[in-house]
């Protein structure tokens, strides 16, 4: 189990509105009424002390469209990590320099990892979190990329070992298959991770739908869990979930 344990909201941004994707897919989309910055302060007041955003977007065209309501995110007062389009050293810079705490790496973590590797170097490891994404195909952990959209030959088992050799710290990994699903966290999946590479912290996400999953995330080895569309759509509270 996992010495401490963050729980951790989360905005996604499309076009600078609040949405959730079931599943990775941009066909099915959920928009929110609430505007993101109205959402990011009513998180920090109930005293969440991270924030995750994904633009969307940028994950999908690669770049950093939502830039600017990511600003007013950062306003809100809670330490930020945020990805979606991020492509060059020059993109990670632009987003430390719009107040993000730790920046997110998806698709270069699968496609270039050398370059993640002098990146990790270069800004230390508690300033990227490496996103490692996955879904279950012909009998391996995959990493597609480009917002989940282009299959990648990179496996979870080799990438993951990998960066904790090279000295990353921060790993957030999602299934797919149960990304805004509401069916539950792969707590077999956190566990295998966790026992294959246990010095990474290890941030949980997708398919958490009740108190009781953030709890089993963290039995399964995770130190963190992000928190979307159950929060969205009051399924339990932030402050139920961080009383956790």
């Amino acid at each position: 189990m996992a010495s401490s344990f963050t729980v951790i909201p989360a905005i996604d941004l499309r076009q600078g509105k609040v949405v959730r994707l079931f599943k990775g897919d941009y066909e099915r989309q959920t928009d929110y009424e609430v505007a993101p910055a109205a959402l990011a302060a009513s998180y920090a007041d109930t005293g969440a002390e991270w924030l995750h955003v994904v633009d969307l977007d940028g994950a999908r065209e690669g770049n950093l469209a939502n830039l600017k309501t990511l600003r007013e995110l950062v306003a809100a007062g809670m330490k930020v990590q945020a990805g979606g389009g991020v492509r060059s050293r020059a993109d990670v810079e632009r987003l430390f320099e719009a107040g993000v705490q730790r920046v997110v790496l998806g698709s270069l973590s699968v496609r270039e990892p050398n370059t993640v590797c002098e990146w990790l170097a270069t800004f230390g490891p508690e300033r990227l979190t490496i996103a490692l994404d996955t879904h279950f195909r012909d009998g391996a952990w995959r990493l597609p990329s480009a917002g989940w959209l282009e299959a990648e030959k990179a496996t979870l088992d080799e990438l993951a070992p990998f960066y904790a050799d090279a000295g990353a710290k921060h790993v957030l990994s999602t299934d797919i298959d149960r990304d805004g699903t509401l069916s539950g966290p792969n707590l077999s999946l956190y566990r295998h991770l966790s026992q294959r590479v246990p010095k990474l912290a290890l941030q949980a996400s997708g398919g958490v739908r009740e108190l009781d999953d953030i709890r089993t995330a963290r039995e399964a080895g995770a130190s963190g869990i992000v928190l979307g569309r159950a929060l969205l759509e009051g399924r339990f509270t932030l402050a139920e979930a961080l009383a956790c």
